[in-house]
């Protein structure tokens, strides 16, 4: 004997099977979309958790400083090597090293690399001392450009090398003077008054250097 169907309150009657069938498929689908947000809010709350770990965990530490460069150092063996002084420039508190090191090849070059230490300024000076050279070396490192003019700095003649806004390259300005038996030559992108200052502040070496030839 079958039992008869329950009467549901909202039909005061038994379902049909449609109705009971249409019932089950409503109430499927609303479990499994319930399941689904349950399973996105989740998924978000895992993801976010390992972000955070990666954010927080990962160990974090100043910059790397930038090597610092032992001027005074490298000049000594410069001199050691080639048993003459070596122009060392002095870098108070505007001037940073960027490079020094001993050039080899036909002429033997000491080359100093300076920038600003400050932040917002701009540009580079080299400072090359050729050894045993004289101002035909010059060219060698502007590209064949052959001085055009003269400057006084310091009371020393100094060579006007003209570069112009047409020059290859970042160097805009250049000036050099022999000191004794080698060239000295400034070059970079740098104004031609910090230029000139740079050279002002080397011509007690310079001197030095005229003096022992």
């Amino acid at each position: 004997m079958n039992k008869p169907s329950p009467i549901v309150a909202e039909l005061g009657r038994p379902e049909t099977p449609e109705e009971a069938a249409a019932r089950k498929a409503a109430s499927t689908k609303a479990y499994r979309s319930s399941q689904t947000l349950r399973n996105l809010v989740a998924a978000l709350i895992v993801t976010l958790a390992v972000v955070a770990v990666m954010v927080f965990a990962v160990p974090r530490g100043e910059p790397a400083s930038a090597r610092k460069i032992d001027l005074a150092g490298i000049a000594a063996n410069v001199e050691s090597t080639m048993e003459s002084p070596a122009i060392v420039p002095e870098l108070g508190s505007f001037w940073r090293v960027n490079a020094a090191e001993l050039q080899s090849g036909a002429t033997v070059v000491w080359d100093v690399t300076l920038a600003p230490a400050a932040q917002d300024e701009r540009g580079f000076i080299r400072v090359a001392q050729a050894f045993d050279a004289d101002a035909s070396w010059a060219p060698q490192r502007l590209n064949g450009i052959a001085p055009t003019d003269t400057v006084s700095i310091g009371g020393l003649d100094w060579d006007v090398f003209g570069i112009g806004e047409s020059a290859k390259g970042n160097v805009r300005y250049a000036i050099g003077t022999q000191a004794g038996s080698d060239y000295v030559l400034l070059y970079g992108s740098r104004s031609a008054d910090s230029t000139a200052d740079l050279a002002e502040s080397l011509v007690p070496q310079i001197r030095a250097l005229s003096e022992d030839s």
